[in-house]
């Protein structure tokens, strides 16, 4: 069986193609939740941003991708969602602060553009480092809708038994877009052994010969639950002591849940280094904790 990528559906937008604000059957122009998530109650995940780009066509901006706010100033998100590297950071909006798409037309400019040097374009999810952040206009006004989530000290280890969320306006279904009002949707997903993740994978792609599941890269699901077309650059968050914590970036997988085959999101501890040499570390104020977590053992060791 051939199988296709939600992640290389998800790059045609920028080469033309709009995402319908209504349902459409055409699954290459579908209005990129979360396969099997809840609506999100709010001020829950206040860092998820949506990642959005004009089309010409509809004469609006629509949203790509998903994306995490790291500093009031930065976000982070995948960098096969600002593909062709041609595209410029004007050609980019982000939207903040909200639960619904499209219900408040403000929208913060994007002035810079920063891919980590090992993505490939050329390689797409075959390649490592599909992370990238973005800087905003101006720093964003923190509440307790908007705020930062925490990045993980480059030590931590996650366990396989640790429950996670991931985060999105994807698609719901395979071919069945988000339905308006186009609420923010929430899964649960636990993680996968490199591993095992990898021996699945590679039913899918049999004459891939290389390591498919990078070191920099962490699986995760929940049967078929999981992220879909649209969830990409979105975060995956941990809970630590009463903190939440970005683990993950949502990068690539199976077309949304087929075969129950996990996720697959770049590690953002691999990235911390890189992150922080661009990123002013960032300290919550009032409405939680930001910046790093640090800790004096490392928890849920496998």
């Amino acid at each position: 069986m051939v199988m296709m990528l939600w992640l290389l559906l998800l790059t045609l937008p920028h080469l033309g193609d709009s995402i319908p604000t209504t349902p459409d059957p055409r699954p290459q122009q579908e209005l990129a939740g979360i396969i099997g998530g809840c609506p999100v109650s709010a001020m829950r995940f206040p860092w998820q941003v949506s990642l959005q780009f004009y089309s010409q066509s509809n004469h609006r901006w629509e949203h790509i991708c998903g994306g995490s706010l790291i500093h009031p100033q930065w976000v982070l998100t995948a960098a096969h969602c600002l593909n062709p590297e041609e595209l410029e950071a004007c050609t980019f909006r982000v939207q903040v602060g909200q639960l619904r798409l499209y219900e408040d037309d403000h929208l913060v400019k994007v002035i810079e553009i920063i891919r980590h040097p090992k993505y490939n374009e050329s390689l797409s999810f075959w390649g490592s480092g599909d992370v990238a952040l973005l800087r905003l206009e101006a720093p964003v006004s923190l509440s307790e809708h908007v705020h930062p989530v925490s990045l993980p000290e480059v030590s931590l280890k996650i366990s396989r038994r640790k429950t996670c969320w991931v985060t999105g306006w994807g698609d719901i279904g395979v071919a069945e877009p988000l339905p308006k009002p186009f609420h923010l949707q929430e899964v649960e997903v636990k993680f996968w052994s490199s591993r095992n993740c990898e021996r699945a994978y590679r039913h899918t792609f049999p004459e891939h010969t290389g390591q498919l599941i990078k070191d920099d890269m962490l699986c995760a699901g929940n049967q078929n639950h999981g992220p879909c077309l649209g969830d990409s650059g979105g975060p995956l968050v941990c809970m630590w002591n009463c903190t939440w914590v970005q683990v993950g970036v949502v990068s690539w997988g199976d077309i949304c849940g087929h075969c129950a085959l996990p996720g697959v999101y770049t590690s953002v501890t691999s990235y911390v280094s890189w992150i922080l040499h661009h990123v002013p570390q960032f300290l919550g104020p009032m409405w939680g904790k930001g910046g790093i977590l640090l800790m004096e053992e490392t928890p849920n060791l496998p």
